[in-house]
């Protein structure tokens, strides 16, 4: 048995671990074990990717490229490859991921089964708007390919790993001049502010994101957009990684550093106007600071991320915000961006349109508890939903009445595979 914890380092968990690397006798395997999961970086923040007790499949074995064309940008690899060496791969060659999450150390099955979104939702939808197919080896020894009309695709992208393991997949590249992009930053006070830039920027500019101050109340933040450029291959690079070495004995993120640091933040970070980033600055600016998660100290964190329909999003992210600065505690990490008009594959699925807020919040016990259950208040009137791959304490119904799709995916779902999500919000 080997001690396992995920992203937000809540707990160590006992697992058997069982390295998959043969991508043709994964389903072989699956059948002997049972009641396992797939497991891959590990960079889900709650419970989504753990099975105490049992087994874990680690996947980062299956981590083959199999063809990839240059002329269509058609790539076919195994699901434990990682997004960072998909784009080592491909940028020199002119093609890069259509949809990256906030790290790059997460692999191709990890970002299917969470249905990972990116900067560009507005115009490119979520990752699995880009998978033309993939095969998956379920507990039954069955190996099959699924392609997007098929009912088993919708189960299985957003799916969180329950419907079988993954084993190889067929992405569709986007063409881009190089790894460069043009970056607008602009300052605004408050959430109509925030909004009129959101909705302004969405025709000409591919990325948009914000950061967003959770202690000031009224919203005020530092809004980001940016399109891919050819900027020749002069330009300055990102800097060197640095790592968090140890974990403190308490959480670093605590009302004597959070609100110093948020309004040094916003001061310095408003003065910008324009610059050229390399991508792995702008879409992964946390992957050079190693292990950065360890800063909320032995007890760990909670990731909090919802999605608000846009007819209330403005009023319930205020009142979001308002509830965290009531509290004291906040975020470092806080990022508001918005959702394009546009549904997404997969029957659990998080993106929706609307707003998106995502918060880091460490873990103090009751009183976090307290905190979280009364945002869940909002969003539950809100009609809003959370997101599965950042969560550890979703109420049952919260879940049930954000994702309306759930009584058709159950019919999907693999009976030999199992998480502490699946456990805690569906049953056994």
């Amino acid at each position: 048995m080997v001690a396992v914890s995920s992203w937000g380092r809540l707990g160590q968990f006992e697992h058997q671990v069982h390295r998959l690397s043969d991508r043709l006798s994964v389903a072989n395997q699956l059948q002997r074990d049972r009641y396992g999961l797939a497991f891959g970086m590990g960079r889900s923040y709650g419970d989504v990717c753990l099975n105490p007790g049992g087994v874990l499949w680690k996947t980062t074995g299956l981590d083959r490229f199999i063809s990839f064309d240059e002329n269509s940008g058609k790539l076919l690899c195994e699901a434990g490859v990682l997004l960072r060496d998909i784009q080592r791969l491909c940028l020199p060659r002119g093609w890069m991921l259509a949809v990256v999450p906030g790290t790059q150390y997460v692999t191709v099955g990890g970002a299917i089964a969470n249905d990972i979104h990116g900067k560009n939702h507005h115009k490119a939808g979520s990752f699995g708007d880009h998978v033309l197919q993939f095969t998956l080896a379920r507990t039954d020894g069955s190996l099959m390919q699924y392609r997007p009309a098929d009912a088993m695709f919708a189960a299985t992208v957003g799916g969180l790993g329950l419907t079988g393991v993954i084993t190889e997949v067929e992405l569709q590249l986007q063409r881009v001049p190089g790894p460069w992009l043009a970056v607008e930053t602009l300052a605004y006070r408050n959430l109509t502010e925030f909004f009129d830039l959101a909705d302004s920027s969405e025709a000409d500019w591919e990325h948009t994101v914000s950061w967003v101050d959770c202690l000031s109340g009224e919203g005020r933040g530092i809004f980001m957009r940016a399109n891919s450029v050819d900027a020749g291959k002069d330009q300055p690079r990102s800097g060197r990684s640095i790592k968090v070495p140890f974990v403190p004995p308490v959480s670093l993120v605590n009302q004597w550093s959070l609100r110093p640091f948020n309004s040094l933040y916003f001061h310095q970070k408003k003065s910008q106007r324009a610059s050229v980033q390399h991508y792995e600055t702008f879409f992964h600016p946390l992957d050079n600071v190693l292990e950065w998660n360890r800063i909320y100290g032995p007890r760990g964190f909670f990731q909090y991320q919802c999605v608000l329909p846009r007819s209330v999003g403005k009023e319930a992210t205020q009142a979001i915000l308002r509830r965290i600065a009531r509290s004291g505690t906040g975020s470092f990490l806080a990022v508001l961006k918005t959702f394009g008009e546009r549904e997404s594959k997969g029957l659990l699925s998080f993106a929706m349109p609307g707003v998106t807020l995502a918060l880091d919040f460490p873990n103090q016990g009751a009183p976090t508890l307290q905190l979280l259950s009364a945002l869940d208040a909002i969003v539950r009137e809100a009609k809003g939903r959370l997101y599965p791959a950042k969560d550890a304490r979703m109420p049952v119904d919260l879940f049930e009445s954000g994702y309306p799709r759930l009584k058709e995916f159950l019919t999907h779902r693999d009976s030999g595979i199992s998480s502490a999500m699946s456990r805690r919000l569906m049953g056994n």
